[in-house]
């Protein structure tokens, strides 16, 4: 079973700054967006880059290098050149604590 991993405080994580983290080598982008904490696999399914580092704009970050949009709540590859979505992972707070789990292989 996964175990849930901190990100940061509540209060450091801030609109349009994702947070960069990895878990047992995955790398994964976590968001705030209005109050709620969101977290995807920080890689473009279209040419394996992060993701971080792109522009966000609404609900969605633009990978950085080719454009491809990627939903920041369900993972879904929006645009092309990317047709395959990102992973997903749940998040919560705990003591004021972000933290996300990797659960995919439970």
């Amino acid at each position: 079973m996964s175990d849930w991993v901190d990100v940061a405080r509540v209060e450091a994580i801030t609109p349009g700054e994702p947070v960069h983290i990895e878990i047992d080598g995955v790398g994964i982008a976590v968001f705030k967006l209005d109050d709620a904490f969101y977290a995807i696999e920080d890689v473009c399914t279209h040419d394996g880059g992060l993701l971080t580092g792109g522009c966000i704009e609404n609900d969605q970050i633009v990978c950085p290098r080719h454009g491809a949009r990627f939903s920041i709540k369900t993972g879904e590859a929006l645009t092309a050149p990317a047709y395959e979505p990102t992973a997903i992972f749940p998040t919560r707070v705990e003591s004021g604590m972000v933290q996300v789990m990797d659960d995919r292989w439970d």
